[in-house]
């Protein structure tokens, strides 16, 4: 190598060990500027934050307990009778399809599909018996049924109508 060669690398040399330095220098500086500043906390994330930690039940005990589950209870049963199901129609069909089918046509959980041979013994107990186990819920030897089809918000009336609907559309 000649002299010329070596003194434009020694030169190089220092220019970028002096960018290597300035940056250094930067970053420092920036880190030294922005370590006293907090950032305002997202009031989306602190309420999903909230949402995500929120305890999944409460626990009551003695008289104030069961003073306060009744309370949750009756305040429940309210909100879901204060909605509507199904914009409130009376048509059997429509709640049907909307809900009874899940199980009704799938025969999931128990649930006797809509052929005669699997209602008869059903049918013998009458309307009113099978209105009554579909709004209250029902447990026999061959199935569930949960209360209201597992939708609160269905009226009496509701089930009723989609009752006599599946009675009236055996096979």
């Amino acid at each position: 190598m000649n002299k010329t060669d070596l003194t434009f690398l020694k030169h190089f040399a220092m220019v970028i060990g002096g960018l290597v330095l300035l940056t250094l220098v930067l970053i420092a500086g920036a880190y030294w500027i922005y370590s006293g500043h907090q950032p305002e906390p997202s009031k989306i994330a602190a309420s999903r934050t909230a949402a995500r930690i929120a305890p999944v039940g409460d626990v009551f005990a003695g008289e104030t307990g069961l003073a306060a589950m009744a309370a949750a209870k009756a305040a429940a049963e309210a909100a879901a009778k204060a909605q509507v199901a199904y914009d409130g129609t009376l048509d059997g069909a429509v709640i049907y399809e909307k809900l009874c089918s899940a199980c009704h046509k799938t025969g999931a959980g128990g649930a006797p599909m809509l052929t005669k041979a699997l209602w008869a013994s059903r049918i013998t107990q009458g309307t009113d018996a099978l209105v009554l186990h579909a709004i209250q819920g029902y447990q026999g030897e061959a199935g569930v049924m949960p209360a209201r089809g597992g939708n609160p918000s269905l009226s009496d009336e509701q089930v009723r109508a989609s009752v006599e609907w599946m009675l009236g559309n055996l096979n």
